[in-house]
């Protein structure tokens, strides 16, 4: 009896821990869904293009240690994830190769990057002041190190006041002062008014001056 008993309280038990191991096993799994944004560099990354003309953006290089500086190297690069590119002969391909200079992206000519300019230093100074600029290499130049680098920069922006335009005033009406009105420098051009250009000294003077591009314009910017 103790026996029989024991196999009908058991049976249940054994009944219900099948159900529940049941129950956990068919639990449906649902998969996190994958992540379909697109990366913002795609919007730089033209389509089956060829790759070695990708910008770096698009792109991860492996570092050559052997190339010497100022000499040709070889780099072995690879797309990013969503970027098609193909080669010479209009296969496409994610692993390829790509030519360049050894050296620093800081170290490249200046028709290889763009530059910040600065409104607030004079170009007509001695000596000549430079400024803090924030250069970016342009997307086509490749280049070792950081694409985005500060540089020291001669002053050469420009309010627009023409060279041609000064000098015509000065040979002119200069002894009215209205190459120094011209230049915005008001105090010099009323000198010049109330002088009658320093009797003719002071108009001389201001066309050698122009001429040479010694006086500038009062904001301290470049002629055009």
């Amino acid at each position: 009896a103790g026996s029989l008993m024991t196999t009908k309280h058991s049976q249940p038990q054994s009944t219900f821990a099948k159900s529940l191991t049941s129950t956990s096993t068919n639990t449906p799994y649902f998969k996190a869904p994958e992540s379909t944004e697109i990366p913002s560099y795609v919007t730089k990354c033209p389509s089956n293009g060829l790759c070695s003309r990708l910008p770096p953006d698009c792109m991860t290089c492996n570092t050559n240690y052997s190339c010497i500086y100022g000499k040709p190297a070889t780099f072995d690069c690879k797309v990013k994830p969503h970027v098609h590119c193909v080669d010479q002969n209009n296969h496409e391909q994610e692993n390829f190769t790509i030519n360049m200079t050894c050296q620093f992206c800081w170290q490249l000519a200046t028709t290889d990057y763009v530059c910040t300019n600065s409104t607030n230093c004079m170009t007509v100074s001695c000596p000549r002041q430079r400024y803090n600029a924030t250069c970016t290499v342009r997307d086509h130049i490749h280049c070792l190190g950081n694409r985005v680098f500060p540089k020291m920069l001669y002053c050469n922006w420009t309010g627009g006041y023409k060279w041609s335009t000064a000098l015509a005033l000065s040979i002119t009406l200069g002894g009215f002062g209205a190459d120094r009105f011209y230049l915005g420098q008001w105090r010099e051009g009323l000198g010049k008014l109330f002088s009658f250009g320093g009797l003719g000294i002071w108009t001389l003077i201001d066309v050698l001056l122009i001429g040479v591009g010694y006086v500038g314009p009062a904001d301290g910017s470049l002629y055009i």
